[in-house]
């Protein structure tokens, strides 16, 4: 081979590697469009976390299906929708995202700033295939909306609650909070169990029992409020305080924000397609809103009392290896429902087993990071395991006060089967497909 035609040749790989960087470029690019809409609805999203949970959901599904209907490696999860050929997937996940955005955020702001950045991302693709997008996207959103209209939220929120107060042993009463919220959640469909109780958790240890005396203790210990550093370290306290948006991180990123970002940053390093990045969020979301729902409910059917109560009223829980300790206080205050099981940590569970299923392994290299509202850094921890931030997580109530250990292990367990029935049941590789 002469000099000139190893010349050529190298040349002509050049070019084939550059025309592939660029694709894989643009291939990010177009996958970012998920990643757009996640974020605007991080910026303007509020309300009960419950509600927030089935907005993530709602508008990331829609996304997903809107995609896929195109792309057609993954089944979609909810609409199964006929696509034209050559239609636009990155113009139809806008569309969905865009309609299911205005139809769960109301305010002019928020409408006007998804006007705009419908328009921006649309302007980018070509006029033929960006139209015939735009009508899968708006028949997606339109199948969501439809189909979560009468979901049951109206009625998850009875007011007054849905039964009495109780001064009886391990009942729950309220706390310096309020009264019971979102006590009916039951009444709620999820997004993708068969039923609100189908990982139901198993009962919690009985009062006289040693496995609660000596939960109760843990928390007695490391959850008050003046706990001394050989109780509870300075980085148990800041992350109880962070995963509670508490003391100086009272307005820290939330557990939705924070696992959503994760996403996004793990999406980004394994440089997902577009219906890979799709598929990803609108599995962490419906898993954690049915994740959240199943502890949730499970708080109306064993109706366990909170730690400040359980600590205060000691003395009558048929149990000696327990003290009384009327004038306990937890670090942070605790959330107005029962604590059998534990949302927390079943947000941070559903999150971390879905992306380890979904990406194929929970040693994952990432960084969470707490911002303010204003995108500040509040606290940045790095990872080498999903499932670990998942624990911080759920330790965080312990180290905060509110939660008792078997509160924690048995949300983990049913959160788990959550995350792993969505993943094996929804948004499989579609085997028919031919793109």
């Amino acid at each position: 081979m002469t000099r000139y035609t190893r010349y050529c040749a190298a040349m002509l790989v050049a070019a084939a590697l550059s025309v592939l960087t660029l694709r894989a470029e643009a291939a990010v690019q177009r996958a970012d469009v998920i990643i757009e809409w996640n974020q605007l609805l991080q910026q303007n999203i509020g309300g009960p976390p419950f509600l927030q949970t089935r907005g993530y959901a709602m508008l990331h599904i829609a996304m997903a299906d809107a995609v896929l209907a195109i792309d057609g490696r993954f089944d979609p999860f909810h609409a199964h929708m006929w696509a034209p050929r050559g239609a636009s997937a990155e113009a139809a996940a806008a569309q969905a995202g865009h309609d299911v955005f205005v139809a769960l955020i109301t305010t002019p702001a928020a409408q006007t700033a998804a006007d705009a950045l419908l328009q921006v991302r649309l302007a980018t693709i070509h006029p033929g295939l960006r139209f015939l997008g735009v009508q899968v996207g708006k028949k997606a959103a339109k199948s969501i909306l439809d189909w979560r209209q009468n979901d049951g939220y109206s009625t998850a929120n009875p007011q007054p609650p849905a039964f009495a107060d109780s001064t009886l042993p391990g009942i729950w009463r309220p706390t310096a909070s309020g009264a019971y919220i979102f006590s009916a959640i039951g009444n709620a469909e999820p997004f993708g169990l068969l039923t609100v109780t189908q990982f139901l958790p198993a009962p919690f240890p009985q009062l006289e029992s040693a496995a609660y005396a000596e939960d109760v203790n843990e928390v007695h210990k490391a959850g008050r409020i003046n706990a001394p550093a050989t109780d509870r370290t300075d980085e148990q306290t800041r992350f109880a305080q962070l995963f509670a948006n508490a003391g100086p991180y009272a307005n820290a990123t939330n557990a939705f924000r924070l696992w959503s970002n994760v996403a996004r940053d793990l999406s980004r390093q394994k440089s997902l397609s577009l219906a890979g990045t799709a598929r990803l969020f609108a599995m962490i979301h419906a898993s954690i809103h049915d994740g959240v729902q199943t502890s949730q409910n499970s708080k109306a059917v064993y109706r366990l009392w909170r730690p400040e109560t359980a600590i205060a009223h000691a003395d009558v829980d048929n149990n000696d290896a327990t003290v009384a300790d009327p004038g306990w206080v937890p670090l942070i205050v605790t959330p107005p429902y029962p604590a059998y099981s534990s949302n927390m940590t079943c947000i941070g569970t559903t999150a971390a087993r879905m992306l380890a299923n979904v990406l194929g392994n929970d040693a994952q290299v990432f960084t969470a990071t707490w911002y303010t509202a204003a995108n500040a850094v509040v606290w940045a921890q790095p990872y080498s395991s999903l499932w670990k931030l998942g624990d911080d997580q759920a330790n965080s109530r312990i180290w905060g006060g509110i939660h008792f250990r078997f509160d924690i292990d048995e949300s983990q367990v049913s959160c788990t089967q959550v995350a792993d029935y969505l993943f094996d049941n929804y948004m499989q590789p579609d085997r028919q497909s031919f793109h």
